[in-house]
């Protein structure tokens, strides 16, 4: 793919400096922290090593990546690799994507208390799916899937919702047996959105009564019981959205669909059209229209705003697995599924032996070389020289 001829991390250099001294007050440290980092992504800031052809002496400096998961730039290998692991647990069996939101009522509670209310979507959701499928009046089986948060909507406002990943199936109760749902049809999604909200609400309520939740601004007043009490109860009974997109082709549909899903940011650099005069100019999917595609043109300030809106607690992981997949119990869980489905033995992928150069990796990974001369392509770029970063900046960690 062709670099964008603009970045995110153009807007932040031309505008960035102006947003933290209108916004001191207002900016988290994570946030701060995540606009440094893409500010000097792959710039001499970070040093880096200078490379040479080892056939026509062509010579060019390559920086180093900030390697914060906020970063569009940074997202290609993990997403490789992350695929790479991925592949070898893709079972021979449909496979289904269901999206859990929760109401613009309850977005804004979560805005303000992400660590927390993040934590409970996820618990909800899984607890949702698990509880519903185990039902024998349903599936009657013990399934496996992971859930990947997204927080943001294509205009890039704050919508927090779960991408779920599940394999249409799972293990009998007495272990003996794979159980199949129907081939277009996975679970109720209505029988699944009732049972979401009742436990994501029950939760939310017993963090609140523990003190746990935080208010502030036009949120304030939610600190008063009551308040707080007839909030929730303005979505006690409305539908909340859940819903299932049409199940994928095949395994190999999975992966390459869901790895655009895990390791995906707010925004992509080739969303973004024209930056000019204090604007920025994008292009977004109405999904209300169509899905039609269209251009969105917003100041500096408030592209910036929106994007932060996206920042994950430090920390907080983003993918998580659950049932058969769930970490600690997953080769074995999976070497069952594999035995109940009829496949052949196999094992999860191992870590290789000696370390692998990352230009290796990249190029194994992504069918792209970083060795290639781009001048002669004949020869390899061979680092010659280490490049010190040319100034002092803030310690930059993966928040992953």
């Amino acid at each position: 793919m062709e670099r964008p001829k603009l970045e995110v991390a153009d807007i932040f250099c031309r505008y960035g400096e102006t947003y933290r001294q209108q916004h001191e007050g207002s900016l988290s440290t994570a946030q701060r922290r995540v606009m440094t980092a893409i500010e000097v992504c792959r710039t001499a800031a970070l040093g880096g090593h200078l490379e040479r052809c080892d056939s026509c002496g062509y010579e060019r400096p390559s920086y180093d990546s900030c390697r914060d998961r906020h970063c569009p730039k940074c997202q290609s290998l993990a997403r490789a690799k992350w695929v790479e692991r991925r592949t070898a647990e893709v079972l021979p069996t449909h496979y289904f994507h269901v999206v859990f939101s929760v109401p613009e009522q309850i977005a804004s509670i979560a805005y303000q208390n992400k660590d927390l209310v993040y934590g409970i979507l996820f618990r909800a959701t899984a607890e949702t799916l698990s509880t519903i499928a185990a039902d024998p009046k349903h599936l009657g089986a013990e399934i496996g899937f992971f859930a990947v948060l997204h927080s943001w909507g294509q205009n890039l406002l704050f919508h927090p919702h779960l991408h779920c990943v599940v394999p249409g199936g799972g293990i009998s109760p007495d272990d003996t047996r794979w159980i199949s749902c129907r081939p277009r049809f996975f679970l109720p999604v209505r029988v699944l959105s009732r049972l979401f909200r009742r436990l994501f609400l029950t939760y939310l309520q017993e963090a609140f009564e523990a003190g746990k939740l935080q208010f502030f601004s036009s949120l304030v007043e939610l600190r008063v019981p009551q308040a707080f009490q007839h909030h929730l109860d303005s979505v006690r009974n409305v539908e909340w959205v859940v819903y299932a997109k049409p199940p994928f082709a095949g395994p190999q549909q999975v992966v390459d669909y869901v790895g655009r899903y895990t390791h995906r940011v707010a925004i992509s650099n080739q969303r973004i059209l024209d930056i000019d005069d204090g604007q920025v100019k994008f292009t977004w999917r109405d999904y209300r229209d169509n899905n039609q595609e269209k251009t969105m043109t917003l100041s500096a300030d408030e592209f910036i705003r929106r994007f932060l809106l996206h920042v994950l607690p430090s920390g907080f992981h983003r993918i998580r697995y659950y049932g058969f997949l769930a970490n600690p119990h997953r080769k074995e869980k999976l070497e069952q599924c594999r035995q109940l489905l009829g496949m052949a033995p196999g094992e999860l992928p191992s870590v290789l032996a000696t370390p692998e150069d990352y230009r290796d990796r990249y190029e194994r990974l992504t069918g792209r070389s970083l060795w290639e001369c781009p001048v002669c392509h004949r020869g390899r770029m061979i680092a010659i020289l280490v490049l010190p970063g040319v100034r002092s900046s803030p310690a930059i960690q993966d928040t992953s």
